[in-house]
């Protein structure tokens, strides 16, 4: 065994320890509420587009991996993670691709602070992620 892998912390079957409590805890997500009867299929494709805006910049794996949102169309609310720069890149372009096509005054947002512990819910009728 090479002296590098003696170093490792190992569990009871002998294992490194997996855990993402370090990349769990304190996440931030915004969640949108459109305020008038919008159609909610034009402010999924608005949300597609600034997804595909922030691939341009910070490339098509880190959106894969660092995007996550759903989207719950009866109650007209979008939930947007935002615990890392791409994710906050994707909730801002949306943002303001949302100020500009239906108005600043059509939709709330308000920042949703989630532990490790506590996960944020939201009934989704199909929550997307991209992924």
């Amino acid at each position: 065994m090479p002296a590098i892998f003696r170093s490792l912390r190992v569990d009871e079957s002998g294992r490194p320890p997996m855990t993402t409590n370090n990349a769990r805890t304190n996440r931030i997500a915004y969640r949108l509420v459109f305020l008038k009867p919008l159609d909610m299929e034009a402010v999924e494709e608005t949300l597609l587009l600034a997804i595909l805006a922030v691939e341009c910049l910070h490339g098509e794996s880190a959106v894969r991996l660092d995007v996550g949102y759903a989207i719950n169309k009866i109650d007209r609310m979008v939930v947007l993670d935002a615990s890392n720069d791409t994710s906050r890149a994707v909730a801002r372009v949306f943002l303001g691709f949302c100020t500009h096509e239906f108005g600043e005054d059509s939709f709330a947002v308000a920042p949703l602070k989630r532990s490790s512990n506590q996960q944020a819910r939201l009934d989704t009728q199909t929550p997307e992620a991209v992924a």
